[in-house]
């Protein structure tokens, strides 16, 4: 999950997490349809955000085929931001929520994210002596 401005309100449904999956994406162009290699980047249990060569536009629906899992889900472009090199990053919506596509468990919404134990430290901490 991104560190939040104290001010602002996390309004995501799912928490956001860091994982690469592999994709293949199938959709239409005006030049035709396509199938394409994509990396997942950002994942949530409503979508996520993908690295995508072939220009798409908000609204478009999209299918993706998980390459671990081999499982079939469609979606929705919410946002596209073209990159320097001609691929572009494509977040996107599931159109069912039913389906876990991403296979794991994702925290529910509003939770705050673990914090590590600091160790305790054993005893008093040496304290080098000046030379003369």
């Amino acid at each position: 999950m991104g560190t939040l401005h104290f001010r602002r309100i996390e309004r995501r449904r799912t928490a956001r997490v860091a994982l690469c999956v592999d994709l293949i994406v199938h959709g239409e162009t005006e030049n035709g349809k396509f199938k394409a290699e994509a990396r997942a980047v950002s994942v949530s249990g409503h979508g996520g955000m993908m690295v995508l060569e072939p220009d798409v536009e908000i609204g478009q629906k999209l299918v993706l085929i998980n390459m671990n899992s081999g499982q079939k889900t469609e979606c929705n472009v919410v946002a596209s931001k073209a990159l320097r090199d001609g691929e572009r990053y494509v977040a996107f919506e599931f159109t069912t929520s039913e389906n876990n596509f991403w296979k794991m468990c994702f925290p529910t919404a509003g939770t705050k994210p673990m914090r590590r134990a600091v160790p305790a430290l054993v005893g008093p901490v040496p304290v080098a002596k000046a030379a003369r």
